[in-house]
């Protein structure tokens, strides 16, 4: 073979490669609009859950300084309503719902051992009918279309938004659960799905249970508003309606595959075989009963414990719904602890291999449990916390508890993603934010017991310095997020040979490349019991040993 080298034209080569570039850059952009790979939907939801959540810190930090004067306001009263309306909206279907969704699209189908998600298109339009609602939302939010808003335009625009997120995000959780319960390698039982796969159905079908409630509700309000009645409160009584959908305990249900991310994660760093299995699904399914809460439309189930409550019979009445809506899904969550821990009792068989995304796993769940707890009390009238800022920090444990665990999704599956580690001072984020949330969140948990109201005005000066506090803690949070983001990015710029299985995991998602082709696997794989990459492991060091 005879090689020919020569020197073309500098002119016409310049304009070639730029004609091939922006080819390619086009094809690059039509793809992403038009691709049906799970990874790339779930990297779309990933990518839409940070930058709402970059606003969210954000706004979270405007009503932190606003609160730093109860009584004058800086950005103008008109604006306050619709900060708080962002506020809320932003951390569950802006920031908590989407990054939810973001791992279950992308990791479960590979979890499963399948080629490809249920009903593709279905999931990659949610994300764009998500997308588009949020863009409305906003849009609305910023031309005083939220609760109070006085542009009847803007606030019909705000109602028409959030619905179309639901819409959207309901068509994505219909292709995970869907996915999760017929596109199964073969052998793998439903008790055989990894934790995180379980947490996923169980947030699905939640999803797709508690939405078109919501869906409804938005329709009485839509047609309540254009026809200027007042039956369901006009622009005043959106939130006293629909509500409950960012509220506690209905934002239970939305932290749920955070909650199966650290069941994911411990046997994987302790190189162990998960106990108890059942008594960890069971557990997640009790966490799920906080659909039960959306499909009745609770917003909070009061728990009166004096005055005419006094006779036992009254009490255990009121107890019964009460532990339905707000004490099962601790008790839930403690029964996934339960087997954490057990999962993590150091024996002889122990192979400790540290892996980054359990601190953050770690720590989310305990945010998320401590705002569990607060819901309790929040629901007991006798402690006069309703209508404070005690509901506001339990949600903040909540979500914010949720955003670290999806902090750690995203750093254990992005080998899988787009073949990159993180770097090894992703492990100070999760102090960080921790930090953060705690000093975010219990400082208002205290100044509800100061009967600050919700909102932002407050009259009292001992007040002060909880929302101070408070404040740090937000700006501590945004930090945490930033410097999140910008580790991710130095991933997606470094290095891109971490292996096939980098954290030794026991699941089949670490048996195909990194990061995993557009049909994920080559063959697909037989599954013979609920660690099938450790199975093959132990063969075969069986067969080298032998």
């Amino acid at each position: 073979m005879t090689t020919i080298e020569s020197t073309p034209d500098a002119g016409v080569t310049a304009s070639s490669d730029h004609d091939t570039t922006t080819s390619s850059m086009l094809e690059s952009i039509a793809g992403v609009f038009t691709s049906t790979d799970h990874k790339v939907t779930g990297r779309l939801y990933l990518a839409g859950g940070l930058l709402g959540l970059v606003a969210t810190v954000v706004i979270n930090v405007l009503i932190g300084v606003e609160r730093l004067d109860g009584v004058d306001t800086v950005l103008g009263s008109e604006i306050l309503p619709q900060l708080v309306d962002a506020q809320r909206i932003g951390l569950v279907f802006a920031t908590l719902l989407p990054l939810a969704l973001a791992g279950c699209v992308a990791a479960v189908p590979l979890q499963l051992g399948a080629r490809s998600i249920a009903f593709p298109r279905l999931a990659s339009t949610g994300f764009w009918m998500w997308f588009g609602g949020a863009i409305l939302t906003a849009v609305a939010l910023l031309n005083n279309g939220g609760t109070l808003g006085e542009d009847a335009d803007a606030v019909a625009l705000f109602i028409a938004g959030i619905g179309l997120m639901a819409v959207g995000l309901t068509a994505s959780a219909g292709s995970v659960a869907t996915s999760i319960l017929t596109t199964r390698a073969p052998g793998m039982t439903l008790r055989r799905i990894p934790p995180f796969s379980w947490s996923a159905l169980v947030f699905s079908l939640g999803v797709i249970l508690v939405m078109p409630v919501l869906l409804g509700t938005l329709a009485y309000l839509f047609l309540d508003h254009r026809n200027a009645r007042t039956g369901f409160g006009g622009n005043e009584g959106i939130f006293t309606w629909a509500g409950w959908i960012v509220t506690q305990p209905v934002t239970f249900l939305f932290a749920i595959p955070a909650i199966g991310m650290l069941a994911e994660l411990v046997p994987v760093v302790f190189g162990r075989r998960m106990p108890l299995r059942g008594v960890m699904f069971s557990g997640l399914g009790l966490v799920g009963v906080a659909a039960l809460a959306g499909v009745t439309q609770q917003n909070i189930q009061n728990l009166p414990w004096s005055g005419d409550a006094n006779d036992l019979e009254t009490k255990v009445r009121d107890l019964v719904p009460f532990m339905l809506f707000n004490a099962l899904p601790i008790v839930g969550a403690l029964l996934v602890l339960l087997v954490v821990l057990q999962t993590a009792r150091p024996d002889e068989s122990t192979r400790f291999n540290y892996s980054p995304g359990v601190l953050f796993a770690l720590f989310g769940f305990g945010m998320i449990l401590v705002g569990m707890l607060g819901n309790i009390l929040h629901a007991a009238d006798d402690l006069d916390l309703q209508g404070t800022v005690f509901d506001e920090a339990a949600l903040l444990y909540v979500v914010y508890g949720a955003v670290l665990a999806a902090m750690g999704a995203i750093v254990h599956w992005a080998p899988k993603l787009w073949g990159a580690k993180f770097s090894a001072s992703v492990s100070g984020l999760a102090l960080l934010g921790v930090t953060g949330t705690i000093l975010a969140a219990f400082p208002l948990y205290i100044a509800g017991f100061l009967d600050q109201p919700a909102g932002i005005a407050y009259d009292d000066d001992d007040l002060l310095l909880w929302n101070v506090i408070s404040l740090v803690g937000h700006g501590l949070m945004a930090l945490t997020v930033l410097g999140f983001i910008a580790l991710l990015l130095g991933s997606l710029r470094g290095d891109r040979s971490v292996g096939d299985d980098p954290w030794d995991a026991q699941t089949l998602e670490w048996i195909t490349t990194s990061p995993a082709p557009r049909d994920n696997f080559v063959d697909v794989p037989v599954v013979h019991s609920a660690e099938p990459l450790l199975d093959l492991k132990s063969a075969s060091n069986d067969g080298s040993n032998a």
